[in-house]
């Protein structure tokens, strides 16, 4: 297939947190407002001349600092953005959303405070205490958390329009972003897809790492090019899968799946398509505020929320994922020392492997994937497993 419009000049956005359209986008008057768990709502932040960006560390090297101050059992993303923060890589934010759901993360933001680290005079932060479970009196103080730990804090230090109006313009301008990659999704359910795993997982990071206003018009033009985008004349892919989990801003991760000719068909993981890129509904009769939070309250795939409800809609959430795609497996990855993933990883991949027929992978990974040797062998392995089965039914390949 021909180059997508427009991917090198994303892979080049991605090089840095503080990229050229965050760049101009503050110097048009824009708040940066960065978070990094989908908690946050994320179009909130993007109301009036507020704009979300969602917190990453590219090309990570040493931790040494990081681990420190943390210790080297820490989750790899969290000591990532400590260390980014540490070299200065941070100094563009205005705000920080954050919550207290991963305790790693609310150490970071504890050592940003502490030590200074943001070099902003007018830098400010939001911390929000989010419910265990859905019910009528955790939705209401999801809620009031969010208006008072972030919405006032951006109206009255930065002068940020969170009105009933603002509310609802950002979720027109977040809804016509999910269309577009509701529209993209929809051509991974091919079974010769005209885009490939690595371009999609590209695409979805500058959807959360640039302000919306900024990469609309790019990925209006990537999708009409798509639109009239010819797949190769044979398929190349030996197997399809979904992969599920933590926080992946690493699209090296979905290369290396690409280059054992493993199709990502779907994905449910933070940075992902699932859930996050799909259009929040509004209706006239509530406030929008209310709406948008328990949107992100009910979709929520964490496996914080450890209720027998939410926890079985996650499998179901996959099973479904696998039949509307038509997967032939999962992978469920894990940042290493994730204490929330590490427990769905271990017992999911079992349960959906025993109870529910699907083959499934379980690994961890490290926060950077790059040549990963190991990780590539596993893959593979597990391709070859999958295509076996696959002769075993009679199917494609026997």
């Amino acid at each position: 297939m021909r180059d997508l419009r427009h991917i090198h000049y994303y892979e080049g956005l991605l090089e840095q947190t503080d990229n050229e359209l965050v760049r101009k986008e503050k110097a048009e008057g824009g708040i940066a407002a960065g978070y990094t768990c989908y908690y946050v709502p994320e179009v909130l932040l993007n109301c009036g001349k507020a704009f979300s960006v969602r917190l990453r560390a590219p090309n990570t090297g040493s931790l040494d600092i990081s681990q420190y101050y943390m210790s080297s059992f820490i989750c790899g993303y969290t000591r990532a953005l400590f260390e980014r923060a540490f070299e200065g890589g941070m100094n563009f934010l205005d705000f920080y959303a954050s919550s207290d759901t991963c305790q790693q993360m609310v150490r970071v933001v504890e050592n940003i405070r502490d030590l200074e680290l943001i070099n902003n005079p007018r830098f400010g932060w939001g911390i929000i205490d989010a419910p265990l479970k859905i019910s009528p009196h955790g939705t209401k103080l999801y809620i009031d958390q969010i208006r008072e730990h972030i919405l006032r804090p951006l109206a009255d230090k930065y002068d940020i329009d969170v009105s009933d109006q603002a509310i609802r313009a950002a979720v027109r301008e977040h809804n016509e972003m999910c269309a577009i990659f509701e529209e993209i999704s929809a051509l991974r359910r091919d079974l010769n897809p005209r885009i490939t795993p690595r371009e999609f997982h590209i695409l979805c990071l500058v959807s959360y790492a640039c302000p919306t206003t900024q990469i609309l018009p790019y990925l209006r033009e990537t999708l009409e090019d798509l639109r009239t985008r010819e797949a190769d004349p044979v398929s190349k892919w030996r197997a399809r899968v979904i992969v599920v989990g933590s926080e992946l801003d690493d699209y090296d991760f979905s290369e290396i799946l690409e280059n054992c000719r493993c199709y990502i068909a779907a994905d449910r993981y933070c940075f992902g398509a699932y859930p996050g890129r799909q259009q929040i509904p509004l209706n006239d009769d509530e406030p929008a505020l209310d709406q948008v939070c328990r949107w992100y309250l009910e979709t929520n795939q964490c496996p914080r929320f450890m209720s027998q409800e939410k926890i079985a809609d996650r499998r179901e959430t996959v099973k479904k994922l696998c039949d509307e795609y038509h997967a032939d497996g999962v992978v469920i990855e894990q940042a290493k020392f994730c204490d929330f993933w590490g427990y769905e990883r271990t017992l999911n991949t079992q349960v959906l492997r025993d109870e529910y027929g699907i083959p499934t992978l379980g690994i961890d990974r490290e926060y950077v994937v790059r040549g990963s040797g190991q990780l590539a062998t596993r893959i593979q392995a597990f391709v070859e497993s999958l295509e076996i089965k696959k002769i075993q039914k009679g199917g494609p390949g026997a």
